[in-house]
């Protein structure tokens, strides 16, 4: 067996040095650099195809970047890294969660491949802090695009991660169910867990955030405290990104 070295005590939480991932010519993340302390919260912003997910996919381990370095709760990103992977839970609009088994039975399937002593309670407890105790004999099948969010959140937290990440997870959901996840959220955040979110939603992605960030054709074009951030300013920068992206894109179909 090899023995990986400890993580260290550093104050960062996630930390990347000039990250790039190349698909051919196409620069998914490029030359992306930035830190995050432990408890903070980082939401990235951006239009479709700034390598916003490939950004996750690298820092969460499930793909290796072309070139750059990255720790995670201390730990060198490495591809399926069992040690780093205690460490983070992922939440997105794809659940990784079974429709015809019961919320119980999904958490504790999860919970014995994370090799938790007891499944069974850490399931029941995950479903309180979400508020899904009472529904959690009924099939996933039938809960709302909302409820199962929130289940999503309950997966990424069974095991006690200290960072989570958080990739579109606003996607499909209604203002009630937005507004209702939102706050389990913020209840995380306030467990002095890391968060990294990309989003959209610039109203609830400032709300909810510590850092800022706006990723665009691979880069971060901006990074800034949010106290420092003026909305209205960062609203106009986030939609003309979006707009350029867009004519570029039609430009490509052409």
């Amino acid at each position: 067996m090899v023995d990986h070295p400890k993580p260290d005590s550093s104050d960062f939480a996630i930390e990347v040095r000039h990250l790039l991932k190349e698909f051919g010519v196409l620069k998914a993340v490029d030359g992306i650099s930035f830190e995050l302390k432990r408890g903070e919260f980082l939401s990235v912003f951006g239009p479709n195809g700034a390598g916003k997910t490939t950004l996750i996919k690298i820092l969460t381990g499930l793909t290796r970047p072309s070139s750059g370095t990255a720790r995670v709760a201390g730990y060198e990103v490495e591809e399926g890294r069992p040690e780093m992977r205690r460490e983070i839970g992922v939440i997105s609009h794809s659940t990784a969660l079974y429709a015809d088994l019961t919320p119980m039975e999904n958490l504790v399937f999860y919970g014995k491949m994370y090799g938790l002593e007891c499944p069974e309670e850490s399931a029941l407890a995950s479903l309180e802090d979400v508020g899904l105790a009472p529904r959690r004999h009924d099939r996933v099948r039938t809960f709302s695009r909302g409820m199962v969010q929130r289940l999503s959140i309950a997966r990424a937290i069974l095991h006690d991660p200290s960072i989570l990440f958080l990739d579109e997870p606003f996607t499909g959901l209604d203002l009630h169910a937005s507004n209702v996840f939102k706050e389990h959220l913020q209840n995380l955040h306030s467990k002095k867990r890391t968060i990294l979110m990309t989003t959209h939603d610039v109203s609830r992605g400032l709300e909810m955030c510590d850092k800022v960030a706006l990723q665009v054709m691979g880069q971060f074009a901006f990074f800034e405290d949010v106290k420092e951030v003026d909305k209205e300013n960062f609203e106009t920068m986030y939609f003309d990104a979006v707009r350029n992206n867009q004519f570029t894109m039609g430009i490509r179909q052409h």
